[in-house]
């Protein structure tokens, strides 16, 4: 089943439960695969990747919001925003744990052969690329930082 499937069959039960921040969520992921679908040379048509990388984009948004609004004692915009990213996670794949993470940019290190901060550029990359939709960017970076340091 497709995202926009299962964003739709959502969006109809929040409807039905009138439960404004998920309608309010689900709206702006179908709104966002909309603009994926119609973007030039998408041909109407998004692949399960391009959906990741969007969910992945409005979660990012949703958390670095959180973060200011935390930071500027804005309990009812934060309020939003964590409800708003419960449910754009519903649809994204497990993201692992931080010893997951660990394990996995260790054997990337090993694999690559890296000792030194200077080779952290040829570390991300390769991680990037295997840890995609498994982890934040952000903390493959730390932990890329941390191990090579």
């Amino acid at each position: 089943m497709s995202l926009e499937t299962k964003v739709m069959d959502e969006l109809k039960n929040a409807m039905r439960a009138k439960d404004e921040a998920a309608l309010r969520s689900l709206r702006a992921i179908k709104a966002a695969i909309i603009i994926e679908k119609t973007a030039e040379g998408a041909n109407g048509e998004i692949s399960e990747a391009t959906e990741l990388k969007m969910l992945q984009k409005m979660a990012k948004q949703r958390r670095d919001s959180l973060d200011i609004f935390v930071k500027q004692n804005r309990e009812d915009l934060a309020a939003k925003e964590r409800e708003e990213l419960a449910i754009i996670e519903k649809f994204l794949p497990q993201q692992m744990s931080a010893d997951e993470l660990r394990t996995e940019v260790k054997a990337i290190i090993d694999q690559l052969g890296a000792k030194s901060p200077a080779d952290m550029g040829k570390v991300m990359g390769v991680a990037s690329k295997q840890l995609a939709g498994k982890t934040d960017g952000k903390a493959i970076s730390e932990m890329v930082k941390q191990l090579l340091a």
